[in-house]
């Protein structure tokens, strides 16, 4: 049983993609929580480390495939902190939230998992998706607010206020995060 889930999404990013460079920026912000956040939940004893990524439409990529593509691409240094352990729930998805054609529900579930931490990109898209489908669900949405990336601040800073408000989540810092 696992009372949180620490779910990480879209991070195995090759960077590659029209909106990369403002994204990039963000990201370098946020790795080095992330990173000490995946750590932290990787080794708590009631906390479970998921991954979740966007198969950038390779529908027989592998986690290792996504993993190398990421690290082959323009900023390695990004995903290099963030590589999930080998021995951690990983999960291909197709489009922003880490639930919709995923298996995600049914291992929440499974593992009695009451609380879903969000972290990772894009904060107002695929993060924010992501959490309006937990919420939807009726798990309690917690987001790592240090550890969230975005493309336009604006959009971040009005999807964190949606997601507070219309989605009761919390929006903490990661070190608050597994309680």
């Amino acid at each position: 049983m696992s009372a949180v889930a620490v779910v990480v999404v879209d991070m195995l990013n090759p960077y590659d993609h029209e909106d990369a460079e403002a994204l990039q920026k963000s990201v370098e912000q946020i790795v080095e929580p992330l990173a000490e956040l995946m750590r932290r939940a990787h080794r708590h004893r009631d906390a479970r480390l998921i991954v979740v990524n966007d198969n950038h439409g390779d529908f027989a990529a592998t986690a290792e495939d996504l993993r190398r593509r990421a690290l082959e691409g323009r900023r390695p240094d990004l995903v290099e902190p963030v590589l999930p352990p080998t021995d951690c729930a990983f999960m291909p998805k197709v489009r922003h939230s880490a639930f919709f054609g995923t298996p995600l529900e049914y291992l929440l579930r499974r593992e009695e998992v009451e609380t879903v931490v969000l972290a990772g990109q894009v904060t107002e898209q695929c993060v924010l998706y992501s959490a309006l489908d937990a919420y939807v669900r009726d798990f309690s949405v917690r987001v790592a607010s240090d550890c969230v990336a975005h493309i336009h601040p604006d959009l971040a800073d009005a999807s964190l206020r949606m997601m507070e408000r219309n989605m009761r989540a919390e929006l903490l810092p990661a070190e608050r995060c597994l309680g």
